[in-house]
């Protein structure tokens, strides 16, 4: 009787842990649903955000005759500047966070659209980026989108606070203005290409695989057939076109840079970025905005897209891995400081 009811309890348990797993998925997906509910162009004015946040923290610390004048000061203030605002110099805020497909990039050509429509000679736009990088074709379409804006001749500045290596620095170097952390990752010019390879397990288990193609290099390296040095090769020789590309891209917009130097995969930190000209300047966003904000209007533009239930999980599974790849960066950021 003692082991039926151990039996029981341990099918008791698994059952409300695959139950418990499905409420997590549901409420997951029905959050991701309430967040992707709104479709559309968002606009914020960063400058009322500013003196909201200052003026909280004033009330905070004045006291009631500090507030009092305080407000007076600052309602004579807003009447003058009504007047002047709509002759400002604006300034175009947008965020890009990437990922291996860069999925980002459909948002980014709405704002793109959006903000070349009514950007002035006078006006500029800044983008706040995080990218580790990923598929080379949607990392340099996240590209294009930002040539856009400098062939328009619109000054764009990118501000790199924690990393835009690899795909992420072939969006950056589009920009007239590089700002990096003194510790974001910069850099990371180089291609790569893994796969595993399942072959001999298939044949130690009596499995063969078969692959028919039509053309010469339809298939090279593949994972469940017999890799041979010369579909290495060939993938070796796709490879290095790819990061030719790569640096003329680069080279285009940045033709100072010693490319030889550079070019070589390594990434590098924010100020040793700037010693080799990858950045040009060693600020946050933070400080980058709050200065701009002193003479310049800043709007923050942001087009956001509903997504199926299908592509939420998709980019959920996306997200996993990009964390993964995180990882591995903090990992060599990690081994590099003292224990």
């Amino acid at each position: 009787m003692g082991q039926f009811f151990a039996e029981y309890g341990l099918f008791l348990l698994k059952v409300i842990t695959i139950v418990a797993a499905i409420v997590v998925v549901i409420v997951a997906a029905a959050s991701a649903g309430r967040r992707a509910a709104h479709e559309g162009l968002e606009v914020e004015h960063l400058n009322k955000k500013f003196k909201s946040l200052a003026d909280a923290l004033q009330r905070a610390v004045s006291t009631k005759h500090e507030r009092k004048k305080a407000a007076k000061s600052r309602k004579k203030e807003d009447k003058a500047k009504s007047k002047e605002s709509s002759t400002r110099p604006r300034s175009f805020v947008i965020d890009f966070k990437g990922d291996l497909k860069a999925s980002a990039v459909a948002s980014l050509r709405e704002e793109v659209s959006a903000i070349l429509d009514v950007a002035r000679a006078e006006d500029d736009v800044v983008l706040r980026l995080e990218n580790h990088g990923g598929v080379v074709h949607e990392h340099g379409l996240a590209a294009s989108q930002l040539a856009r804006v400098r062939d328009r001749d619109i000054p764009l500045a990118v501000c790199v606070d924690k990393v835009a290596a690899s795909g992420g620095y072939l969006m950056a170097c589009v920009a007239s203005k590089v700002y990096a952390a003194p510790f974001a990752i910069l850099g990371s010019i180089g291609v790569l290409a893994q796969i595993p390879n399942f072959n001999r397990m298939l044949d130690s288990h009596g499995v063969d695989f078969e692959q028919i193609t039509a053309g010469k290099h339809k298939r090279t390296v593949t994972m469940f057939g017999k890799n041979t040095d010369k579909d290495r090769a060939k993938l070796k020789e796709e490879l290095e076109d790819v990061h030719s590309l790569f640096k003329d891209a680069v080279g285009k917009y940045r033709p100072t840079l010693d490319l030889d130097k550079v070019a070589t995969g390594e990434h590098w930190y924010g100020t040793r970025a700037l010693e080799l000209g990858l950045a040009d300047g060693i600020r946050t966003s933070d400080e980058l905005l709050k200065e701009l904000a002193e003479e310049r209007d800043l709007y923050q533009v942001t087009y956001k897209i509903k997504k199926p239930l299908q592509k939420r999980l998709m980019a959920n599974i996306d997200s996993v891995l990009e964390k993964v790849d995180a990882a591995g960066w903090r990992r060599r950021f990690e081994s590099r400081l003292p224990r």
